[in-house]
């Protein structure tokens, strides 16, 4: 089996829509993927439908949380979406996505950059606006080369010059909320340090003495080193260790299963989910 366990679409900042998306993700040879959306379900009825014969979706999303002034994401799956506290802590998210979008397109004019809100939020469409698409109007105006580039201390990295903060959980409260809703919690890209996202692995520790269970090993932000140091850890702490592509669409140079998830882990996951199960066609 070929699985995939963190994937986007334009629910949130993916150029695929989600029926294009699992379609892709069948034609790429995936038995399994999740549509992990930031803070997010909308995706999912449309996935649901569109499913291809032989491909399961994971229901997910992909939380965003803050920890000592480090932002990261927490992975979530097969979580019931309807679950309250939950459902309120992921509206509370996307609501402050707007203003907090402005707030950085203000700081790029300010900074002589001719970006507008009409087009991020053209970009944006009906999905969940965020950094990706300030970053894309940033390459259509010539600003930067490519989204990667915007990621930088002198534009729309953690505290870069045009950088507005937003509300996000505590990763602590993350994972309550996720256990809570039935759902595994997963962090994601935990060493990524070229996104400036990396918390100590005595923080990983605590929240696996919290409930969290497992960590995104295999990702493109980790090299061979880190990927194997994430599997020891993982090993010690009793966590799961996942494997997942990031897929954004053309907004990324991420392919569809280009890191998986060993098929027994898989099992796992989906034995410890109670929120909600896997969809296949």
């Amino acid at each position: 089996m070929r699985i995939d366990l963190h994937t986007h679409s334009t629910a949130s900042d993916g150029t695929d829509t989600p029926a294009e998306l699992v379609r892709r993700a069948a034609a790429a040879g995936l038995d399994v993927v999740a549509l992990t959306d930031h803070d997010t379900v909308a995706g999912h009825a449309e996935a649901i439908a569109a499913l291809p014969a032989g491909l399961t979706l994971v229901p997910g999303a992909e939380l965003s949380c803050r920890l000592d002034g480090v932002s990261l994401h927490m992975l979530a799956y097969l979580f019931d979406p309807a679950e309250p506290e939950l459902a309120r802590e992921r509206e509370l998210v996307r609501d402050d996505r707007v203003p907090r979008a402005q707030g950085m397109v203000a700081r790029l004019r300010e900074l002589g950059v001719p970006i507008t809100w009409e087009r991020v939020a053209g970009i944006a469409g009906d999905g969940s606006v965020g950094r990706p698409h300030i970053a894309s109007a940033m390459v259509e105006l010539g600003v930067v080369e490519t989204v990667s580039d915007a990621f930088t201390a002198e534009w729309i990295a953690d505290d870069g010059r045009a950088y507005v903060g937003k509300h996000e959980l505590d990763p602590f409260e993350a994972v309550r909320l996720i256990k809570g809703a039935g759902g595994v919690a997963v962090f994601a890209h935990p060493l990524a340090v070229k996104r400036g996202r990396c918390v100590s692995e005595s923080a990983i520790a605590e929240l696996a003495a919290a409930g969290l269970d497992g960590i995104e090993a295999d990702h493109m932000d980790h090299d061979a080193a880190t990927r194997e140091r994430l599997r020891g850890m993982a090993r010690d702490l009793g966590l799961l260790a996942t494997g997942s592509s990031d897929y954004h669409g053309s907004r990324k140079t991420c392919r569809l299963g280009e890191y998986t998830t060993d098929p027994d882990v898989y099992a796992e996951i989906a034995a410890r989910g109670s929120g909600t199960a896997p969809v296949s066609a």
